[in-house]
């Protein structure tokens, strides 16, 4: 695991809880994401203040450490795919890591309700605006498990662009504006299961 934050004592307090007990192995420390593929990490911690990044370029997953509601929802939406609160336990951190590294995707329970709520009037949700290709449904249904654009693109053998073209029609077509509503949207039409 690589730990990623702006405050080296922050850095160094999550390594040091982190790696005695928990078993994980801390590969390196950094103050940004500029040279995250230096210590090939199978998951990358994140302790963010109000930065952003397109967390979907990064082939590891990221566990981003938020304070508020608002900031997990920006996270999720910018590639995200975890988030908890600053103030979580070494177990819940733990268990997140360990979570993130087998492909899950972990939103905290104090966060659940933030990403699976409903928005607006969606208690009924209407089909989609346009029906999917074939592509799009096999896109979407790796979007539900969790996967970035470039891990679809090589488990469907097409280009990282093309992806991009998926997910952005995904979007469209389902009206949501992230890819986590997409998957909760879906989920709700009955097109991907959770």
């Amino acid at each position: 695991m690589l730990i990623v934050g702006d405050d080296p004592w922050a850095r160094a307090g999550l390594a040091a809880a982190l790696g005695e007990e928990s078993g994980l192995e801390v590969v390196g420390q950094l103050s940004s994401l500029a040279e995250w593929w230096v210590y090939q990490p199978d998951v990358v911690l994140w302790e963010v203040g109000e930065d952003s990044a397109d967390l979907e370029a990064l082939e590891p997953p990221v566990l981003v450490l938020v304070e508020s509601e608002s900031q997990a929802a920006a996270w999720l939406a910018h590639g995200a795919r975890g988030v908890l609160l600053r103030d979580s336990e070494p177990e819940m951190l733990t268990a997140a890591i360990r979570a993130l590294a087998r492909g899950l995707v972990v939103i905290a329970p104090e966060l659940t309700e933030l990403t699976l709520k409903p928005q607006g009037n969606d208690l009924e949700a209407e089909p989609p605006l346009e029906p999917f290709t074939e592509r799009e449904l096999e896109v979407l249904r790796l979007l539900a498990l969790g996967l970035s654009n470039k891990a679809i693109a090589r488990r469907l053998e097409i280009s990282e662009r093309t992806t991009k073209f998926h997910v952005a029609s995904i979007l469209s077509k389902l009206g949501v504006h992230s890819r986590t509503e997409a998957v909760v949207r879906a989920a709700r039409l009955g097109l991907v299961m959770l």
